[in-house]
């Protein structure tokens, strides 16, 4: 069965950090792209932040550039976004997920993601 259970947000102060942790579950994870995606209220969901299956890839919207990481421990099965210099409009319900591509045409069923607020 697979599951995907995001984990590690909260609320944070502008210029704080946080670490998100996905594990995965279902599917075999070290051969699979992985993502971290949100969406804000209001808004459409966006990507986040990708690793190619054995962390030689990543890529990071615009606006998070410099100040999140992306990393994955294939063995744990889990996948992680170290999140650094966290601004307001960061905040947002966290997801992973797979990476969407030709041989992955569709996400998997959504967790229920991480609340991340960003507020002082």
């Amino acid at each position: 069965q697979v599951q995907l259970v995001e984990s590690g947000g909260g609320l944070v102060q502008p210029g704080g950090s946080l670490r998100l942790s996905c594990a995965v579950s279902g599917i075999s994870f070290s051969l699979t792209a992985m993502g971290w995606y949100r969406q804000a209220p209001g808004k459409e969901r966006e990507t986040v932040a990708t690793i190619s299956n054995f962390s030689k890839t990543t890529t990071y919207a615009d606006s998070v550039k410099g100040r999140f990481t992306i990393a994955r421990d294939n063995p744990k099965n889990t996948v992680y976004l170290q999140m650094n210099n966290l601004k307001p409009e960061d905040t947002a319900i966290y997801y992973c997920n797979i990476k969407i591509g030709p041989s992955r045409p569709q996400f998997l069923p959504w967790g229920q993601g991480t609340q991340v607020t960003v507020s002082s």
